[in-house]
Order: C-alpha cells, then structure tokens, then sequence
C-alpha cells in the first residue's frame, strides 16, 4: 500500500531559521519571528535557550517528588495484595523501573534539544495535525490517573477531617456509596490542585524541590511505625510469599511487570514536557537516572515492608495507605502521615497528570485552548471518569487500568522513538513542526503510517486484555496470550509497523 507523496522537501523554511549551539541545543535563529498561525500559541513554542534552566537535581527532585506518592505505593502494596512476597514485588518494580527508563530518557532527548513539548514533537511521526491522536489518547489517560490521585488526595482530608471533627463526619450520611463529606474533600482536593497548576510551571518546580524530601522521610516515619507495632523488623521480612518461585509466580510476573511499566508509560511520551526546560542534555539524562529507577525501587521496598507489616499486625495486607494510617491510635502520628499523603499526592498529580493534557489539549486547537484552560479540561474529565472504580481494588488497578494503559501508550512510544531516533537521526525542523504545507504535514496534517501502526499496535497489545472489572470479557479473545505482554508488543510491533511503512512510502529520509 502506498500513500501519495506530499510531504515533498519544504521550499518556504529557509535553512537559517534555526541555529545549533555548540552543545547541541537548537532553537529559532536570532531575528526570525517566532512560529503563528493556527497550529502555535505561547505555551507550545520552543522555549528559549535561556529559558531552559533545569538541572539535574531539578529533574531528580522532579522524580522523587512523583515517584514517592500514593498510588506507586500501591503499585508495590498491591503485588503484596495479590500473593508476592516483599523480595518478589521489589524485583518486579525495580526491573520495571530499569526498562521504562530506557524509552523515557529516549523521548527525553528531543525537549532540552529543541525545547518543545511532546505534542509538538509528536507532529513529526504523527503530522502537525495527526499529532493530536496520541496527544489525545496520553491526555486522557492522564485525566485517568488525576481522577484517581484526587480520590486517593480526598481520602486523605476525609479521615483527617475526621480525627480532628469525630464520628459525625465519617458516619455522614451516604452518597453514592460514600458519605457525603467524603465527595466534600474529594471537591476541596481538586480545587486545592487547579489553584496550583494556574500559578505556572515555575510554580511547580519550586513545589517539587521541598515536597520530594518530606514525603521521603514520612515512608520512613511509616515503616518506623509499623515495625514498631509488629514488634521489630523480622516480622516485615517473614511474610511468605503465596505464589512460590514457580508457574504460580511466573504466570503473575509477566502482567505485574507490564502494569508496572504501564505506570510511567505515561511520562515515557510526555517527558519532554519537562525536558524542554532542562539546562542540557546531560541535565535531564543524569537527573532522570539517577531520580527514577533508585527512588521507585527505594520506595516499592518501603512500600512492601509496611504492607507485610500490616498482613502480620492486622492478619490483612492492608494496599492503601490512607486506609492504613488511619488504623493508628496516635493522633499526631495519624495527622503527620495523612498531611504526607497530601503532599505527595500534590506532587505527582500536579506535575504528572496535569502539566501534559494541559499541553495535549492546548495542541488540538492551540488559538482557543491555553495551557491553563486544558489544565481545567483534565480536572473535569477526570472526575467524569468515575475514579472511584478503577481505584476499588488492587486487580483492577494493576491488572486491568495500568495493563490497558501500558499497552496503548507503549505503541505510540514505539513510533516515536522510530521516527526521531532511526529515521530522522534526531534532526528536526522546528519552524516546520508549526506551519501547514511543510515536511510534518504529509497528507492534510496526517501521517498515516503512523496511524497504521498505532492501530495495528494497539489491536495486539490491548484487545485481547481482560477489561474487569470495567466490563465483562475481552474485545478480542483470540489476542489472549498476547495480553499479559501488551506494553512490549505495542512498543514492537508499532516500532517495526511504523518503519517498513515509512520506507515503502520512501519516507525515510531526512532533509534537514
């Protein structure tokens, strides 16, 4: 199959509208105007060299504060939940961890180089206009995920309100299947977040250097507590595993370590989000090793450790841990550790699943939708996604919404690793990335061969996927077996898709 060949050589972008510094970084050549029309607006445009200013403990302060929140503590708890022991759910997670960062530092490459956020850069493999398919698809997941964060945030100020107020606020009537004062600090929490993301990403830097540190040492506090009302650390470590090291463990790895993978599937496309404010490469690769892979498998341990503290203490291993914390007698020790569920949940919803769809919906029409009215869209949508239910228990969160998460994202990270590392050899042109009628506009802003290959891709890797408890059954029973590896093959599968296309189409070929 062939595609007619629009995407002819650009004739209206000369070669000096944009420089490269000595260290690789690019941006707009001094004198030309900035990109307009109707695919640009401030908050998609490069950022200037000088903008750029993110070191690496920005971005290693950036991933503690993500990685150390509560729903990747119930990333470790739930294995825990669902029958590993601690050394079986740590290995999980940090191999994870390992794999995933591979994709992300990839993506990564293309902000501190260019300085432009991952809908931008996703006009390259997608076109100026097919770029809001994967930017839509990562966008909702993130409504998703801040859904969830603003449940896990709510449940937080509940059972604080509570301590402090008395019965009457917990045993409020019921709404819905929860008490009326729960959906109250569900709404207080989501308001206290859209203040937030409206003062600015400077905003959120700043937030991200102090909160890392304090929700760091409130884990310990936890582990200290639970070791204490376990009698000492032996307990934590003795909690046998359920599955063994044989078929009963295997059989659950493969899909626990694509639910985990699928965790920071999410950041391994929007990445660059943030990357486009770092000082140089060197900057976000360095931060992003050593601020991921050390600081998810330092947590997943702690994680684990109170949460086989809590199957010894309470006969139960108990994944939440805001429902833990608030099985504690001490008042002071109850209000220190919900005000850390606080902080931490702040800090990753805030930077993790607001700063991205904000972008993404910005791109789908960049002169009507800034970055703080698609900001406002993700906070709306993500109540609409009823999170409560895909929070309710620890197989449908892990096996279910981060399995279908995972599989789909890892196709779009597949066609864009392709495009921008082994077709374009990471060489882009930026005014063209803005403007109809150059290279990224293909056939009326649509490059379809990357839609192809997001299709295909996403047919193997999620539609033989279990949708419990959302739905009964698979859409595609016959893709079962490929189901417990979807993150993998959609990655593959749109990878190897998206680059025989592009060379039948003689579209492997770079010009700038």
């Amino acid at each position: 199959m062939a595609w007619p060949m629009t995407d002819t050589a650009p004739t209206a972008t000369p070669p000096t509208s944009q420089v490269t510094l000595a260290d690789g970084r690019v941006e707009i050549a001094p004198g030309v105007p900035a990109p307009t029309g109707r695919y640009a607006n401030a908050d998609l445009l490069p950022v200037p060299v000088e903008g750029r200013t993110w070191t690496t403990y920005n971005f290693s302060a950036l991933w503690v504060g993500m990685a150390h929140n509560t729903a990747s503590w119930t990333l470790a708890s739930g294995l825990i939940a669902v029958g590993m022991d601690w050394k079986q759910a740590v290995f999980t997670i940090a191999l994870a961890n390992v794999i995933v960062l591979i994709p992300m530092l990839l993506t990564g490459h293309a902000g501190p180089k260019y300085g432009i956020p991952f809908p931008v850069f996703a006009r390259a493999s997608f076109g100026v206009r097919g770029a809001n398919l994967p930017a839509v698809v990562r966008a909702l997941v993130a409504c998703g995920w801040f859904g969830i964060q603003t449940w896990i945030g709510g449940e937080a100020i509940y059972f604080l309100a509570g301590k402090l107020i008395g019965s009457g606020w917990t045993d409020a009537a019921k709404v819905g299947g929860h008490a009326w004062t729960m959906w109250l600090s569900f709404a207080i929490f989501w308001a206290l977040q859209v203040v937030i993301i409206y003062r600015g990403m400077e905003t959120i830097r700043r937030f991200e250097n102090w909160a890392a540190p304090f929700v760091l040492v409130g884990a310990f506090v936890m582990l200290w507590w639970m070791s204490g009302k376990a009698g000492g650390f032996g307990p934590l470590f003795d909690q046998p595993s359920k599955l063994g090291w044989g078929a009963d463990f295997w059989k659950l790895f493969a899909p626990a370590l694509m639910g985990m993978i699928g965790f920071w599937s999410t950041l391994s496309l929007n990445i660059p989000d943030f990357t486009r404010y770092g000082k140089s490469q060197k900057a976000q690769t360095w931060g992003q090793a050593l601020g991921l892979p050390t600081t998810m498998t330092l947590f997943a341990f702690l994680s684990v450790m109170v949460t086989s503290g809590s199957q010894a203490v309470y006969g139960e291993a108990i994944w939440d841990p805001v429902q833990l914390a608030a099985r504690t007698d001490n008042t002071v020790g109850l209000l220190f550790a919900l005000v850390t569920v606080l902080v931490a949940t702040l800090s990753v919803n805030v930077a993790a699943n607001l700063v991205s769809p904000a972008f993404d919906f910005s791109n789908i029409a960049p002169r009507k939708i800034s970055f703080r009215a698609g900001a406002l869209a993700t906070c709306v949508l993500g109540v609409l996604i009823f999170p409560w239910k895909l929070y309710s228990d620890p197989q449908g969160y892990i096996f279910t919404w981060l399995g279908l998460v995972g599989g789909l994202l890892g196709t779009v990270a597949g066609i864009l690793i392709a495009d921008y590392w082994i077709l374009r050899r990471s060489r882009l042109d930026l005014a063209d990335l803005y403007r109809t009628g150059g290279r990224y506009w293909y056939e009326g802003g649509w490059n379809w061969p990357a839609v192809v290959a997001f299709v295909a891709g996403g047919v193997l890797a999620v539609g033989g996927a279990s949708f419990r408890p959302l739905i009964d059954g698979r859409p595609v029973p016959a893709l079962a077996g490929l189901a417990d590896y979807g993150w993998a093959v959609g990655l593959g599968t749109s990878m190897l898709l998206y680059l025989v296309l592009m060379t039948a189409t003689g579209r492997n070929r770079t010009t700038v």
